[in-house]
Order: structure tokens, then C-alpha cells, then sequence
């Protein structure tokens, strides 16, 4: 349910900041204007708008497929606190995701960044954490199963290099630090997670 939320508002925003700009404008990732002017809001608000219909599409319909079984997941482990937890859960891998990006870029009035995929792989993670053997489908290789283990660590291995040697206008440490929070923060709450991941790859 919250999930669902979640995508309304984020699809509701992205719209709105797709056909105004002074709106886009104040709501984006600048991290120029929080450590010159103090606009803190933005680690959060900039999760809620998108480049393009492609870039909202991709993001929602990941979230889509992986977050309500995240939520479940959370409801059998957390009981009353499952909302709350993933809640953090995710805006906490959304900010996560831009403290690189801040530290790397706030000095550079330039640069700007958008988008909800920190939060995304997040909760991508957390699924991998609670079933790292699901079998999921690389949209490059249509029609065939992989472990969610091996895309999950392939995409974290991707988003570390990519960050560091890919130039384009994909923020590839939003990726990987916000996957790594997901992982990490489920992980910190429920410790015994641990064992179970670990014997369900080695039995």
C-alpha cells in the first residue's frame, strides 16, 4: 500500500515538474544550494521528480514489481513497525544516495541530479537480502532467470565502476549508495537475516 503511494505522488510531481520548470527548479538536487543556502529539502524532493517519461517509467515500474513484496517481507519480520521501517527504508536509501553526490559536487553551481533510483535500489537490495535466490529477468536477456544475487551484485559492481569512469548524465553513486543503504539498513534491523541469506546461497 504505501508502494502505491509512493508512485502516485511520484508520478503526480514528476508531471507537474515535466511542464514547469520554476517548479522543477526548486524541488531538484543541487548540492550547491544546500550548503550555500541551506536547502535541505532537496535530498528528499528530488526523489520525487524524473528527467523524462523513460526515466519516471523505468524507476515506477521497478518499484512496482519490488516494493510490495519488500513490504510484505517487512510486515512478517517488524509486525506493527513494518510501515515505519520502510518508510526509513526507503527515504533513507534516497538520501543515502545523494551524500556522495553532495560531498562530490557542492562546490559546482552547475550540477544538477533527479530522480527516485537511490531509493529504488534500495528496495531492490532489501528484496535480494530476503530472497537472493528469486529468479529475475535481465531486461537485455529477455526469457531468462538469474538468481537476484547475481543481478544484484552485478549491478552494484557496475554502479561502483560507473561512477568512477563512465561520463554521462546518469548519477551511477546515487545507485550504488543507495542500493548498499537498502541492503545495509535491513540487514541492521534484523541481524538474523544474515544467516538465513547466507543459507539459502550456501544450504
Amino acid at each position: 500500500m504505501i508502494t502505491f503511494i509512493i508512485i502516485l505522488v511520484t508520478c503526480i510531481a514528476s508531471y507537474k515538474a515535466f511542464n514547469d520548470p520554476i517548479f522543477k527548479e526548486k524541488l531538484l538536487f543541487s548540492p550547491y544550494a544546500v550548503a550555500k543556502v541551506g536547502e535541505y529539502h532537496r535530498f528528499v524532493s528530488s526523489g520525487f521528480l524524473h528527467a523524462d517519461w523513460m526515466h519516471l517509467i523505468f524507476n515506477m515500474f521497478v518499484l512496482f514489481n519490488f516494493g510490495p513484496a519488500v513490504e510484505s517481507y517487512y510486515q512478517g519480520e517488524f509486525g506493527i513497525w513494518a510501515n515505519l521501517l520502510y518508510l526509513v527504508l526507503y527515504f533513507g536509501s534516497m538520501i543515502m544516495a545523494d551524500l556522495a553526490t553532495y560531498y562530490k559536487h557542492k562546490d559546482h553551481s552547475y550540477y544538477r541530479s533527479l530522480g527516485a533510483s537511490g531509493a529504488v535500489s534500495g528496495v531492490l537490495l532489501a528484496f535480494i537480502l530476503f530472497n537472493p535466490l528469486a529468479p529475475l529477468q535481465f531486461i537485455f536477456l529477455p526469457g531468462i532467470d538469474i538468481p537476484a544475487i547475481i543481478l544484484g551484485v552485478g549491478y552494484l559492481l557496475y554502479s561502483f565502476y560507473a561512477a568512477q569512469n563512465v561520463q554521462d548524465k546518469i548519477n551511477h553513486d546515487a545507485h550504488f549508495y543507495g542500493a548498499v543503504f537498502g541492503f545495509l539498513f535491513t540487514l541492521a534491523i534484523s541481524p538474523g537475516l544474515g544467516m538465513k541469506f547466507i543459507k539459502t546461497l550456501f544450504g
